[in-house]
């Protein structure tokens, strides 16, 4: 099995997370609010977000 670098179609890039809306947070301090998770999955969104974009550089640049 080769192991060739990743192909656009192969590799797309992470979708952003959608925030919940105003109406979605109930106000009695859940643990974890609906924000919070939000916020979690933003920061991971972001994190996937650079390393798919360290991924696209590498491949244009690479030689070939």
């Amino acid at each position: 099995m080769s192991m060739s670098p990743p192909d656009s179609d192969d590799d797309p890039p992470p979708l952003e997370p959608v925030p919940p809306g105003d109406n979605e947070c109930c106000g009695s301090g859940c643990d974890p609010c609906v924000f919070d998770l939000y916020n979690e999955a933003r920061r991971r969104y972001l994190a996937d977000l650079q390393a798919w974009q360290q991924r696209q550089d590498a491949k244009a640049n690479k030689p070939g």
